[in-house]
């Protein structure tokens, strides 16, 4: 109708107050994109079942891991055995949960040597200027160049008998097998931790630090380390799985720990006889090596996508 107005409809806008937002927190948002890695996720259930198993089985499980029966050598897996017997009817399970602790053990050592020796040795070359950098890269290029399992060989065949003596069978070869894998697996740590130095010491809040007059050292441990540990921890997964791979091979030539105490390169190593007509002691220990090594390195895959500022998901 003629003389009539029709307002327009108002609308309320109501902007959003500062500091409103959800704000997620740098963990929160690490475990939403790895648990977006579905494989990644279930080798983190598999190897705390297998960490737990290993841990406090023996409390559960309290058959001796040296008890003999002759009457039941090489006995299948039963109700009574569940994992079968050796040659000598020894309960197998008993004496996989053992040894898993020290394979586990001397997976996680010799990890930690390899990492804490490779980032020094990488942060003081990507510090460093000139000949010190030049200097810790030959040194690396030259241990990456040597022959490791016969240089293992050796280094083992020389001072098992001293640390047996110094530090007692068991100790003395399990400290000789960690400083022996992890002195040969730091040099990819250093290298990696070198490349992550390079690129940081010229990144604009580094500069920044050192215009304010930070020290060498501050600029190391407050600013350039903790931003390139990422690419580091990733490293550090795949350094486990390669000693646990590593203490197997020793054991399965002979030359790891005693044949009293049954690693899972060791069982391997004692199974090898007898393929024909016991193989379930070959297999059970192959594939608990088989199925560790396997979650650790979709768990390093996992730490590599959350890691990577580069990867959206």
């Amino acid at each position: 109708m003629a003389g009539l107005t029709h307002a327009s409809p108002t609308v309320d806008v109501v902007l959003p107050r500062e500091g409103s937002r959800r704000r997620i927190s740098p963990g929160l948002e690490a475990w939403r994109k790895f648990r977006r890695h579905r494989m990644a996720v279930a080798s983190v259930v598999i190897l705390t079942a297998i960490a737990l198993a290993v841990l406090f089985g023996p409390l559960v499980w309290r058959v001796p891991i040296n008890e003999i029966d002759f009457t039941a050598r090489l006995s299948a897996p039963s109700w009574q055995h569940p994992f079968g017997t050796d040659d000598l009817g020894q309960d197998l399970l008993a004496r996989m949960l053992y040894g898993g602790r020290i394979s586990l053990a001397v997976g996680f050592a010799a990890m930690a040597v390899a990492m804490v020796a490779g980032t020094l040795i990488g942060a003081i070359s990507g510090i460093s200027r000139g000949s010190v950098d030049a200097v810790l890269m030959w040194i690396t290029d030259l241990f990456l160049s040597l022959p490791q399992l016969p240089l293992l060989l050796l280094v083992i065949y020389l001072f098992r008998d001293y640390l047996k003596s110094l530090v007692g069978p068991e100790g003395g070869v399990f400290i000789m097998i960690v400083l022996v894998i992890g002195g040969f697996r730091w040099m990819p740590v250093a290298r990696l931790v070198r490349a992550q130095f390079l690129s940081l010491r010229e990144k604009e809040f580094v500069e920044a630090a050192r215009a304010l007059g930070a020290t060498t050292p501050r600029l190391v441990i407050r600013h350039i380390l903790p931003n390139s540990l990422g690419p580091v921890i990733v490293a550090g997964t795949i350094d486990v799985a390669a000693a646990i791979i590593a203490e197997s091979t020793l054991s399965f030539l002979g030359l790891g720990f005693p044949p009293d105490i049954p690693t899972w390169g060791r069982l391997l190593f004692d199974a090898k006889d007898y393929l024909d007509i016991a193989p379930h002691w070959a297999l059970f220990a192959g594939g608990a090596i088989f199925l560790t090594v396997l979650a650790i390195n979709f768990i390093g895959d996992g730490l590599r996508d959350v890691l990577d500022p580069r990867k959206v998901m």
